[in-house]
């Protein structure tokens, strides 16, 4: 009996339980990663990278690595047959030929969806556009759940581009599958949430949320800072993107404000918007919230393969 294919498109793609059994194996893989160095032995992960990446190829290359798997793939579409107008359906029916799982981003928004209809082995979505980044999510839950003991009664401050950012709209329509949890939404109105996060996933489900323009107004009172960059990627017009790009630089000075057990979390990468300073503070967490990207990728894959 052929086993069912499972993809990772969008966070919601797992229920919440399946989530928690995740985050539990990610912190067994933390615990004790010898137990976990062959189980991926034999298994080889495709990386299709149409767009520049640092963090999220390297942390599922080192993720499967780890699990004593191999990789191939590219990082640069210009060298591939993709260049000479080979259509992602094809790219996708033969990289299945020749891998167990892929991780795929890719520029245009529902890209990943598209490529599961073509693929004959689990896709993970690693970006697509500026639509969705849910390995970047599960990172981001897993490091709030280890860090602030639970995914429960949180004030999330999210705080930037929150119009172009994939990784904001990924972890509020996570946040808002739990309970308690209220949202202050802190950007410039030219980089505000798009209409219908707030209309289908904040009011529909009756979350608590506000929207101010000034981080020294509102850090007081949160419980995770969320730090995004202006992301000059996604502007059509420089000046434009010049104008927004140092609307909201986080540094000491903020951070005396802010309480003693906040954490300091970003996606990466960044470009100005936390100072270095920030760097020593005991909560700033987005280094510790980078490591947690790779276990619980190792997670993901190990579940998505059926290996255990």
């Amino acid at each position: 009996m052929t086993r069912e294919i499972r993809h990772l498109i969008e966070p919601r793609d797992f229920t919440v339980e399946e989530l928690d059994e995740l985050f539990s194996l990610a912190n067994k893989i933390m615990k004790s990663p010898e137990d976990f160095a062959h189980i991926c032995d034999g298994k080889i992960l495709g990386t299709l990278f149409y767009e520049p990446s640092t963090r999220t190829r390297l942390s599922f290359e080192a993720a499967m690595m780890r699990l004593g798997g191999k990789i191939l793939g590219f990082s640069e579409p210009s060298s591939t047959s993709i260049s000479k107008g080979e259509t992602l359906a094809d790219t996708i029916k033969m990289v299945s030929i020749y891998s167990d799982i892929i991780a795929m981003r890719h520029p245009k928004e529902g890209s990943a969806k598209v490529a599961s209809l073509y693929s004959s082995v689990p896709i993970i979505n690693a970006g697509d556009g500026g639509h969705q980044h849910p390995t970047q999510t599960l990172a981001d839950l897993l490091t709030i759940t280890s860090l602030k003991q639970g995914l429960k009664n949180h004030t999330i401050g999210i705080c930037g581009d929150l119009k172009f950012g994939r990784t904001v709209h990924s972890l509020i329509k996570a946040m808002s599958r739990y309970s308690g949890n209220k949202f202050v939404l802190i950007s410039p109105k030219e980089l505000a949430i798009p209409q219908y996060i707030r209309e289908e996933v904040l009011e529909k489900n009756n979350i608590e949320y506000v929207e101010v323009e000034k981080l020294e107004d509102v850090i007081q009172d949160l419980d995770i800072l969320y730090m995004t960059r202006v992301q000059k990627e996604r502007f059509f017009n420089e000046e434009e993107y010049l104008r927004l790009k140092d609307s909201y630089i986080l540094d000491k000075a903020k951070m005396d404000l802010a309480k003693k057990e906040m954490i300091v979390m970003h996606p990466l990468p960044r470009v100005n918007e936390i100072a270095y300073e920030v760097d020593e503070d005991e909560r700033a967490s987005y280094f510790k919230q980078a490591e947690y990207g790779m276990y619980v990728r190792m997670a993901l894959m190990i579940k998505l393969l059926g290996v255990m």
